[in-house]
């Protein structure tokens, strides 16, 4: 799990002072009608947005880790992902595609997703969230190899900035075999496939 950075002069103001501090800032007035409840909504919203910090990928994992004698492609594909741009607090959301090659002991399906989420309910950049998820299925299992594939739209790029709303980013993280050529297109191909026949 990872440790939370308190510095001891913030400990003690709550998120709903801050809330309502930067409603003051923003030339708002916290007391009107319509924001009297934002304080207390926006403290919930981002413990539930951010509650990956609580949650620890290994056990997420080791609770559903079998010994299964199977050694071709594993892939769970179009995974929801929402998760918070560091930079600028704003959303970012798309699909995660992943796959494994296993070596003895696979995965309870259901856990993938459940990873994706403990480490995209956190404050992330698209290319770590990419290689967290990668790095916990290969330190987990010892596959022969992992690749996770991220389709992502940033509201930072969206809403602020350049506005660009069309524009998508796409991150991978290859080890072990989904290194080799002929493994890493196999993957791309099969998560692909849906748009062929479409």
């Amino acid at each position: 799990m990872q440790t939370v950075f308190e510095p001891q002069s913030l400990v003690s103001t709550s998120l709903k002072e801050l809330t309502k501090e930067m409603l003051v800032r923003l030339g708002e007035n916290p007391e009107r009608d319509g924001l009297l409840g934002t304080p207390e909504r926006m403290e919930r919203s981002m413990r539930y947005l951010t509650k990956g910090y609580e949650e620890d990928p290994e056990q997420t994992l080791r609770d559903a880790m079998f010994d299964v004698a199977y050694d071709e492609m594993v892939i769970v594909k179009d995974i929801e992902m929402f998760s918070l741009c560091e930079h600028h607090l704003l959303p970012f959301f798309g699909k995660v595609h992943v796959a494994y090659i296993p070596q003895g002991k696979v995965i309870g399906l259901s856990k993938v997703p459940r990873l994706v989420d403990v480490f995209a309910r956190r404050l992330q950049v698209q290319e770590r969230l990419t290689t967290q998820i990668a790095g916990a299925i290969d330190s987990a299992i010892k596959p022969q190899g992992v690749g996770v594939v991220v389709e992502a739209r940033h509201m930072c790029m969206m809403m602020r900035g350049v506005e660009k709303q069309h524009s998508s980013t796409i991150t991978s993280s290859m080890l072990g075999a989904f290194r080799k050529k002929e493994t890493r297109d196999e993957f791309l191909a099969l998560i692909r496939a849906r748009e062929c026949s479409s």
